[in-house]
């Protein structure tokens, strides 16, 4: 008797069980998720098609925007420094757009910045270049200024965008499917990226030089005109997420002041937003390595003709954007970690070799090899990361929270990964710099994956289930729920329905 005391007292406490009345479960139509998806999606094109577009036309800008008549390592650092600077404000883009989606709306603000981030992208095709003479005059230092304030606008709007993108779809997706749902979205970051790389490199391959530097780089720019106009469209077509509305149902929350909310999203949340710092970085310094830093490095270092460079990454690019849906599926699975631990042993173990590949003077087939391989690392990061950050906090506050840890960490490590690339290589001439920063940044996404509760089949912390279909619900209502993810370390594990 006395034994079995003891076992009774050293066994784990049974985990609660939670029941849920019909009422209280969501169920997320179809139709409903289709809208959401494409009304989020299509600002992260827009996002990433400035960006791409950016990136891909830093030597041309180069030229037209400081002195100089050619594009020297200097001038490219330059460009990329404006580039950093856009990056400097997002944590104040994410401090005041992330909070404010928790108070008046994740629509709302989703709203706002595709409009903010529309101005911006069309203002810099509109903009004098250093030398520019004629209707403009000649502007010298001036055109540099100006273009940094069209960025310094962009990486504003940026700063509430993606994670709102994110919070936006969580909060529709049903539990069991949150993970494919969520894979739309770099779906649309991918595409943005390689409809701008596609369109850079035929112009470039089309127009001489100086036509390029004189008009021709202007033309990606302006056609954020007609996008921004749809993307507006669409999000004014958008509906509020139900897990908002119940949560603004709540006098207690809306009568809340800025100082209490503040408290609660970064005081109360500081272990979760440590965690979803670490996966960021990883996440972002592999991602702006890819699309922002290795264009230019096989331009500049291996010596790849910058019509091929380009190629090569928008191939590898468009291969992630087919699979990356069919990789954010088995999340739902076999769990979001599984993968997330795949990409990061992928960083610390291959990107020597990766690197190595590109450089090696063996052909175009050998280089593409080198940038498929970071391709997969990013691969298992961006598959995961809609579906894994916006769990990590409560709806009360995540928003706020979630664009506030992002954008420190994209802003500190991220957006700077080309900057600190291009210039370590320029300092100490060492070719493989780019993969000793993918190894770190490995190693930071193996301790933060480790922290990271699993989400993948549990609704999201301070909300109600969220089922596909009506069925799902009153089998849900019937049997209930079997973790409580309001308590630590635990979730909400949704069963599928016997078919009837």
């Amino acid at each position: 008797m006395a034994d079995r005391d003891e076992k009774s007292r050293d066994a784990p406490p049974r985990r609660r069980r939670r029941r849920w009345r019909l009422s209280q479960i969501t169920v997320s139509a179809p139709r409903n998720m289709r809208r959401s998806i494409t009304g989020t999606a299509v600002g992260n094109f827009m996002e990433w098609y400035d960006f791409g577009v950016y990136a891909y036309l830093a030597t041309v800008i180069a030229t037209v925007f400081f002195p100089g008549n050619d594009s020297g390592a200097a001038n490219v650092v330059g460009t990329f420094g404006i580039l950093a600077a856009s990056f400097v404000v997002r944590p104040l883009g994410g401090a005041v757009l992330g909070p404010l989606g928790d108070r008046i709306g994740r629509k709302r603000v989703l709203t706002l910045t595709i409009t903010i981030m529309a101005i911006a992208t069309t203002t810099t095709g509109l903009l004098p270049g250093y030398s520019d003479h004629g209707f403009w005059g000649g502007v010298g230092v001036w055109a540099v200024i100006l273009l940094l304030i069209t960025r310094l606008l962009q990486g504003f709007s940026t700063g509430g965008e993606y994670v709102g993108a994110m919070t936006y779809v969580d909060e529709h997706a049903p539990d069991r499917k949150r993970g494919m749902m969520g894979g739309f979205l770099p779906t649309g970051t991918l595409t943005g990226y390689v409809v701008g790389a596609v369109l850079v490199t035929g112009l470039t391959a089309g127009l001489s030089d100086s036509a390029m530097q004189s008009w021709g780089w202007r033309i990606p720019f302006l056609i954020g005109a007609p996008m921004g106009l749809i993307a507006l469209y669409m999000r004014l077509r958008l509906e509020e997420t139900p897990a908002y509305e119940n949560l603004k149902a709540d006098e207690r929350v809306s009568e809340q002041g800025a100082a209490h909310q503040l408290r609660r999203t970064i005081i109360d949340q500081w272990p979760q937003v440590l965690v979803c710092i670490g996966l960021v970085l990883t996440f972002n310094v592999t991602n702006y390595m890819l699309s922002g830093y290795l264009p230019t490095y096989l331009s500049d270092i291996v010596d790849v003709p910058q019509t091929d460079a380009l190629v090569i990454v928008t191939v590898v690019l468009l291969l992630l954007a087919l699979v990356v849906v069919f990789v954010a599926r088995l999340s739902d699975r076999f769990g979001r970690k599984p993968i997330m631990w795949t990409g990061c042993g992928l960083l610390i173990v291959v990107s020597v070799p990766a690197v190595a590949l590109m450089g090696a003077d063996a052909g175009y087939f050998v280089v593409f090899l080198g940038v498929l391989l970071v391709g997969l690392m990013l691969l298992c990061l961006n598959s995961t990361e809609p579906s894994v950050l916006p769990a990590l906090f409560p709806t009360s506050v995540r928003y706020g929270a979630l664009a506030i840890a992002y954008n420190i960490s994209v802003s500190a490590f991220g957006g700077t990964t080309p900057l600190i690339a291009s210039g370590l290589i320029s300092l100490t001439g060492n070719t493989l710099i780019p993969a000793y920063i993918l190894i770190a940044a490995g190693i930071v996404g193996a301790v933060s994956v480790y922290f990271t509760p699993e989400s993948s089949n549990r609704r999201l912390p301070g909300a109600t289930p969220t089922v596909a279909t009506e069925k799902e619900a009153r089998y849900v209502a019937k049997v209930g729920t079997i973790e409580d993810p309001d308590a630590p370390g635990t979730g909400v594990t949704e069963t599928e329905p016997p078919d009837e």
